[in-house]
């Protein structure tokens, strides 16, 4: 088979491999897509697999069909189409007893630790990281990690039915948590410095502003009936932004931090008193809930998926095949290429 593999920093080559064998619990599923997340640049021109393994097949967020088992997993699932878990917990640390396993202090990961869903073919460990469809498309299945990451974010900051909700990032990560937001029953504001990316959203049914050209607390009071925001969603990962987070949120609001830090970040005096003032929230969001409770977010991703109440393909505007990415991924992080959200088929 083909598989996009990583054989040390800048160096990814399309190589052709054994398929491997399931044994045990593991499953043998036929990748059906695998999206670029943005951790994918870093990871292959400036930082390299995350424990030193080469060569590695990178990637994800993914999904397949199952082709086949090994001897202890159920011979039913053959042919089962779904999205693939990536985190592989160790489920002995305090985090994973506690069903917390995006905290898992000994964690393994497809993708980025073993190999991942670049490629023709992949091995699940189990069961319980092939997360069954009942007709979703294939490729909007592999976008479900993302859209579980937005899903987390949105309950991190308290979102409910009647909340307005400010999202910094019209990315499709933004959107993707814009429309979490209006499934749980929000009101939604994206916001970006980019005029495409703030033409995107609105394109996508969203009110969308770009921050250089109004003040984004004066637009929420005037949108909002004089009141600032219920949550904020912080999804650039600049310091800057995080204080617009707070100016725009209410008394007792919340901010939810999902952008990965880009730079270091200090917050002036005015904003930490603010925060202390308006006694704000302000929560991490790290990955996504597989845990059974609350809320299974995988689970409940692939079910909105299913019933047509999540749309996710819409935000796919770049495809590429194996043989393409070396090239494709060079040409994102150069910026020759702008894309929204780019997959592989």
């Amino acid at each position: 088979m083909k598989a996009l593999r990583l054989h040390g920093i800048g160096d990814i080559r399309v190589d052709e491999v054994p398929i491997p064998e399931p044994r045990g619990k593991e499953l043998l599923v036929k990748v059906g897509a695998c999206g670029i997340c943005g951790s994918d640049i870093p990871r292959v021109f400036s930082h390299g697999s995350s424990n030193g393994k080469y060569p590695l097949t990178i990637g994800h967020e993914f999904s397949g069909e199952v082709v086949a088992v090994g001897a202890d997993a159920d011979d039913a699932l053959i042919g089962a189409r779904g999205a693939v878990y990536p985190l592989i917990p160790c489920r002995v640390c305090d985090p994973c007893v506690a069903g917390h396993f995006a905290m898992c202090e000994h964690y393994d990961y497809l993708g980025s630790r073993r190999d991942g869903g670049f490629a023709e073919y992949c091995l699940l460990p189990s069961e319980w990281h092939f997360i069954r469809s009942e007709g979703a498309d294939l490729q909007a299945l592999s976008m479900t990690e993302p859209a579980c990451v937005a899903q987390h974010a949105i309950r991190r900051a308290n979102v409910m039915a009647g909340s307005y909700v400010v999202i910094f990032g019209a990315g499709p990560i933004g959107i993707l948590a814009a429309r979490w937001a209006r499934i749980f029953g929000a009101e939604v504001l994206l916001v970006d410095i980019s005029p495409d990316a703030v033409a995107f959203a609105r394109e996508k049914g969203f009110a969308a502003i770009h921050s250089r050209e109004v003040q984004v607390a004066d637009e929420i009071l005037k949108r909002n009936g004089g009141r600032l925001a219920d949550a904020a969603i912080e999804g650039t990962g600049a310091g800057a932004v995080l204080a617009s987070c707070i100016e725009c949120v209410r008394a007792r609001g919340a901010v939810a931090l999902l952008g990965n830090p880009a730079g270091a970040s200090q917050m002036p005096e005015r904003i930490h008193s603010m925060v202390l003032r308006k006694e704000i929230a302000i929560n991490g969001v790290w990955n996504s809930s597989r845990a059974p409770y609350p809320v299974d977010e995988w689970a409940y991703t692939v079910r909105m998926m299913d019933s047509g109440a999540l749309t996710l393909t819409d935000l796919i505007t770049d495809v590429f095949t194996l043989d393409q990415m070396p090239r494709a991924l060079a040409e994102i992080k150069n910026g020759t290429r702008r894309v929204t959200k780019a997959i592989c088929v």
